[in-house]
């Protein structure tokens, strides 16, 4: 696949980019606040490019987006109900939970943790995305390891050329604050990273 960028009606961009990724290509996306790389959550062969591609260390596991939280089930068999209540209060948003994750997800996704990182996304292009892929995708970040996220198109451009199948020019992202994460995968909830939603917010609900 030659790289390209959708610039077009926005259901024809959402068609290529969710097509591409079902032939195992690799788009960079526009999220709530920078570029994300995204490939299908279950085709080996992309998760290990697109590892490749940034140089990213494989004990580091890979965050998935979705479109809806019916989803959650073919990650994770263990929801919780203080899953349950952060999942309503705050998804779509800014919240990336963790969970105990099934068998039979990539060793890319989990960085063999036994655990997967997932969120639904804010208001952006990217759940616009997720929910008509119907199926996870990642969403790291569109750098190489080391290097600042991409903000734009032309620093996704520069950070790897012509090795992203589709490139999704959504303008200047926003920036900011990164997803707060939390691991619900036991029975106390463990904020492993502090973001745009802060500990009291968390507190207040779970």
């Amino acid at each position: 696949m030659s790289p390209g960028r959708a610039e077009i009606n926005i259901g024809e961009v959402l068609f290529n980019a969710v097509e591409t990724l079902k032939k195992g290509g690799i788009i960079a996306y526009p999220t709530e606040t920078f570029y994300g790389l995204g490939v299908k959550f279950d085709i080996e062969d992309s998760l290990k490019r697109l590892f490749e591609i940034k140089k990213r260390p494989e004990e580091k596991a890979i965050p998935l987006i979705i479109g809806n939280k019916e989803l959650l089930h073919t990650l994770t068999s263990s929801i919780n109900n203080k899953a349950m209540v952060l999942i309503n209060r705050f998804w779509p948003g800014p919240l990336t939970l963790i969970f105990s994750a099934r068998d039979n997800l990539s060793d890319y996704i989990t960085a063999g943790t036994c655990t997967i990182a997932v969120r639904i996304p804010g208001e952006s292009f990217a759940l616009q995305l997720a929910k008509a892929a119907g199926f996870p995708i990642t969403a790291t970040s569109a750098n190489p390891s080391g290097m600042p996220p991409a903000l734009n198109v032309e620093t996704v451009t520069k950070y790897f050329g012509d090795k992203i199948d589709l490139i999704i020019d959504g303008g200047h992202s926003p920036g900011g604050s990164p997803s707060t994460i939390v691991d619900v995968t036991g029975d106390d909830i463990k904020i492993v990273r502090e973001g745009t939603i802060d500990r009291k917010q968390i507190a207040t609900i779970a």
